[in-house]
Parts: structure tokens; C-alpha cells; sequence
């Protein structure tokens, strides 16, 4: 991967807006179990950050995949929280692809330029209380009543979901079973009839606001949908894609951040009159640890620079995405256990770290649904 001076001074200018607003107020926003999206939002906005890859036109940057694998990158380096950098990458690269990519000009310009300015805080719906990784199982259903949809059920786990100001909702528009009959929708939320249900308690992330909605009688129009009607589905497939790609990523920074934080406290910490550090085998733990690391971001550049110049990268999006999800984990596990004690307290980053890790082998797709995928395209498990 060859990075130009472009891409360095956008990793900069992303380095300091982390350092300058996210790190100094973390402590306090996992503490409230939300962060004021509508206050950080429009400086990531300025930046050109929610819209790297997209027209010009609407406000974006019309750079490629590259830009966002240093944004990816860059975010997951704020290893002392994983929750505002979750957030950040639901607007930039989860619940935008889609309206980019098959949205109307009239949709466009009413919710993705406010969105990629910061202005509008956005974020993608599919999730059920009874359908998680399994998206055909979804039962949100739009009902057509002339030129409207009207929209009922609920969805669960939605990031940023208590303060955003439109989602990217996934519903069924017909009676066609399976992946059939879904249609992506537009709904703002302050549309009559929608509602936070709650907001939802996790181990990890807390300073991402995690909310279970509730679409009653809800009343849209049916041009705020997303691309062709009924091909939901498969436009959310593609998204997930982007999704899973930039948690690859940020799993890259955060993994080689951690493992540098660690190497520093173990060269700084006596015991036996030497530095932990002059332990050989904590020397080759952490060896092994950044071997993986590298291996982790060799596929991680390869990927991104196919992705930018155009070929299907799902395949190396899906493997990757497993691998980082368990590589996340035990890097994680490995900074807690070096740390002895004070890994185990709340007052160092390794704590927290750990619990927001366990997220990326759940989210965007359970490593079993990685596997399944996988084994699908090795001609397994069909009949």
C-alpha cells in the first residue's frame, strides 16, 4: 500500500481531532452511556470524513477506499474507547452506502448532504428482537396505502439509535418470504408514531447510545425509498460489506495501538529488579501478537486497494472480518493479562478495552455467520 501525502495529512487531521475532542471527554461520556453526536458531528463533517467516497455533488470527497481505510484505521487507534468510533463509522460507511449508491437526487439532498456535513445524525435498521444475524428473518412491515408506507414493528441493537435523526430502516414491502420482498426506507424520526422503546444496557461500548425502536402506524412516503422496491435485501448485502471492510480496519489500528501501550508499560514496570519487558517470554508473546497484527494488515491493504479499483471483495471482506473479530479478542485478553492487576481495573484503558473488543466478532455479522458464508462459497452445506 503506497500512502500519498493526501492520505498522511488526512490521518493527521484525524489524529488531532481524536486527541483533541474525543480522548479528553471519553471517561465522562461512558460514564452518561451516550456522547453529544450532534456537537462532534459537524467537526468530523468539516473534515470531509462522512463522505470520502461520495459525489462531490452531494457534498463529498470523491475519494477512493483508501481514504477510508486511514479513517478506519485512525479510529481504532482511540483504544481507550471503542463506542464514539463505532458511531462515527455507522455514519460514514453503514447507513449511507445504500442512498449514496441507489438513492433519488430529491433523497440525496435532503438527508445524505446533512448527513455527511454532520449536520443530521443517521443510522441503519435491521435488527429485530427475534432477527439478528439472520436477516430473513425480519417481520417490520411497510404496508402500502397510496403514495405512502405505513410502517410497524421493531428493531434492536441500532447504534445511535435514541439521537438520530433519520434511519436507514430494512422492512418488509411484500408477503414474499425469505430474502425476498424487503425494501430500504428512509424514516425520519420524528415522524408521528416512532419511538425509542429503550435504550439497551451493553457490556462494552457504553459510550454508544444503543436503542430498541418502535415503528407504530408509522406513515413515510413511498419515495423515500431506497433504490428499486424489493431489492432491499441485496442492497443491505452490499452495505454490510462496507461495514464489515471498515471494521477490518479500525481492528488493524486498535490491535497495533494496544500492543504498542503495552510494550511501554512493561519496558516501565519493575518486578525482580528488571523490567517485565526483559521477560523472553513476554518479549515473544508480544512478537507473536504484532506477527498477526501484520498479517491482519497486509490483508487489510490488499482488500481496500482491490475494493478501490473495482473488484468484488466480498470474499476477503468476510474472511477478514472473522479474523479480526478473533484477533480483536485476543489481543485484548493479552493487554488485560500483561497489565497483571491494573488490567483488571478500571483505571487503565485495558479494562475497557476488552469489553468493547468482544463486539467485533457480534456485530455486522456473528463469526458463525462469517463461517457459514464461507463454507458456502467453498460448496459446503448445500444440497
Amino acid at each position: 500500500m503506497h500512502f500519498t501525502e493526501e492520505h498522511e495529512q488526512f490521518r493527521k487531521s484525524l489524529r488531532s481531532l481524536i486527541e483533541n475532542d474525543i480522548n479528553p471527554y471519553v471517561d465522562d461520556w461512558e460514564e452518561a452511556g451516550i456522547f453529544p453526536a450532534h456537537e462532534l458531528f459537524p467537526k468530523i463533517g468539516k473534515m470531509g470524513a462522512f463522505g470520502l467516497e461520495y459525489d462531490t455533488e452531494y457534498g463529498g470527497q470523491g475519494a477512493d477506499h483508501t481514504f477510508t481505510l486511514v479513517l478506519g484505521e485512525e479510529l481504532g487507534r482511540t483504544t481507550t474507547c471503542a463506542g464514539v468510533p463505532m458511531a462515527i463509522t455507522v455514519q460514514a460507511a453503514m447507513a449511507t452506502p445504500a442512498l449514496h449508491n441507489f438513492g433519488t437526487h430529491e433523497l440525496k439532498k435532503t438527508y445524505l448532504e446533512p448527513a455527511m456535513k454532520g449536520e443530521m445524525v443517521c443510522s441503519v435498521a435491521v435488527s429485530e428482537p427475534g432477527a439478528g444475524s439472520d436477516v430473513a428473518g425480519i417481520t417490520t412491515k411497510a404496508v402500502r396505502d397510496g403514495d405512502d408506507w405505513v410502517i410497524n414493528g421493531r428493531k434492536m441493537w441500532i447504534t445511535s439509535g435514541t439521537q438520530a435523526d433519520w434511519i436507514c430502516l430494512l422492512a418488509r414491502t411484500s408477503d414474499e418470504g425469505g430474502f425476498q420482498g424487503m425494501s430500504q426506507i428512509i424514516v425520519p424520526t420524528a415522524t408521528e408514531g416512532f419511538s425509542v422503546g429503550r435504550a439497551i444496557k451493553k457490556m462494552g461500548n457504553h459510550s454508544s447510545d444503543t436503542g430498541e425502536l418502535v415503528f407504530d402506524d408509522v406513515r413515510v412516503p413511498v419515495s423515500n425509498t431506497v433504490g428499486e422496491i424489493g431489492r432491499g435485501f441485496q442492497q443491505q448485502m452490499a452495505q454490510f460489506q462496507d461495514e464489515r471492510l471498515i471494521a477490518i480496519y479500525m481492528v488493524v489500528g486498535s490491535c497495533r495501538k494496544a500492543l504498542e501501550l503495552t510494550q511501554e508499560y512493561l519496558q516501565q514496570r519493575e518486578a525482580f529488579g528488571k523490567p517485565l519487558l526483559a521477560n523472553q517470554y513476554l518479549q515473544y508473546r508480544l512478537a507473536e501478537a504484532y506477527a498477526d497484527v501484520d498479517i491482519l494488515t497486509e490483508y487489510a491493504y490488499t482488500a481496500a486497494e482491490r475494493y478501490a479499483n473495482g473488484e468484488d471483495v466480498s470474499r476477503m471482506a468476510t474472511i477478514g472480518k472473522l479474523r479480526a473479530g478473533r484477533l480483536h479478542r485476543e489481543v485484548a485478553d493479552l493487554c488485560v493479562q500483561f497489565h497483571g492487576g491494573m488490567g483488571y481495573a478500571e483505571e487503565l484503558w485495558p479494562a475497557r478495552f476488552f469489553r468493547d473488543s468482544r463486539l467485533t466478532s457480534i456485530g455486522g455479522g456473528a463469526d458463525e455467520v462469517m463461517l457459514r458464508v464461507i463454507a458456502m462459497m467453498e460448496g459446503m452445506g448445500r444440497k
